[in-house]
């Protein structure tokens, strides 16, 4: 579960530590490369944290009256850096090994305490989970098991408060390299967004159980059942297109990895705000009233 996030994170640090060294003459890629090494000898789940509460959106990090409302350095000593701040909004982060944190905007030379990448082990000195929930999780508690899920490792929601929280040297992968900051959070959100064809995977059930049910009703050949099954269909395979077509057009960065094409990639993401709703809304339709009223 959840290793979407963490594979995001690998691919645009890898090209971004790259082309920080290029510049800066530091060596983040190779101490990149080793953690990567640890990550994959172990199997570990990752944990990519990047967004920040940010307070007034219209200020940056510097320009916070809390400076911990981004994630920044409060201290450094010859072993590593110390950080405080949160991070909102984390899916899956209970279920991870460790955690990378990032930047969630562009950065001027005014936040250079807020452009930090580090990786932490999730369970670090001064990590504090503030555990939240999803809008379906209370069903795995109710009595037996058809609803559960994964009951042990399913989704979660999670706010991380970092107090003071030690990163050594070696799990250090920018530090005060504020122009690099917006490459990272764009390259990143880009392979996250193609990533959202995961969700087609959730419409591919729901287009079937909306078939099962009107053979159950006994109306599989109606033309407007049969309508509505088809513009599930293509809707969830819109999505699924989009993803597809941004990585066949990626293109090779300096680092060797590939990056996707950012349109699509935004476009795979804008389909998956909109088209599962409608999915959702055709299968209700067909459906009808055992939906709402079926016992669980």
């Amino acid at each position: 579960f959840q290793r979407c996030v963490g594979m995001d994170a690998m691919n645009s640090l890898h090209s971004t530590t790259f082309e920080i060294d290029e510049k800066h003459g530091t060596d983040y890629h190779k101490r990149f490369l080793e953690f990567v090494k640890m990550m994959q000898k172990e199997n570990f789940v990752i944990g990519g944290a990047m967004t920040d509460p940010k307070g007034d959106r219209s200020k940056g990090p510097s320009e916070q009256e809390d400076p911990d409302l981004f994630t920044r350095i409060v201290k450094t000593d010859e072993n590593g850096v110390y950080v405080s701040g949160a991070k909102a909004h984390q899916t899956g982060c209970i279920n991870s090994h460790w955690i990378i944190l990032m930047p969630t905007i562009r950065l001027t030379e005014a936040d250079k305490d807020w452009a930090i990448v580090g990786a932490i082990p999730a369970d670090a000195k001064g990590v504090t989970y503030i555990y939240g929930r999803q809008s379906c999780d209370t069903r795995s508690m109710e009595e037996g098991d058809i609803d559960d899920g994964n009951a042990k490792f399913g989704g979660q929601e999670a706010l991380i408060i970092l107090d003071n929280v030690f990163i050594p040297w070696d799990k250090v992968f920018m530090n005060d390299e504020y122009e690099f900051a917006s490459m990272l959070v764009e390259r990143f959100t880009c392979y996250h967004r193609r990533s959202y064809v995961c969700k087609t995977g959730l419409g591919d059930v729901l287009i079937g159980a909306a078939a099962t049910i009107a053979d159950y009703n006994g109306v599989p050949k109606v033309s407007h059942i049969k309508d509505k099954i088809i513009e599930m269909t293509h809707l969830n395979e819109t999505i699924f297109a989009a993803g597809i077509a941004s990585s066949h057009q990626g293109q090779k960065m300096k680092s060797d990895v590939f990056l996707n094409d950012d349109m699509l990639a935004q476009v795979c993401k804008h389909n998956v705000t909109r088209f599962p709703y409608e999915i959702s809304r055709l299968a209700q339709d067909i459906a009808g009233g055992l939906v709402v009223t079926l016992p669980s």
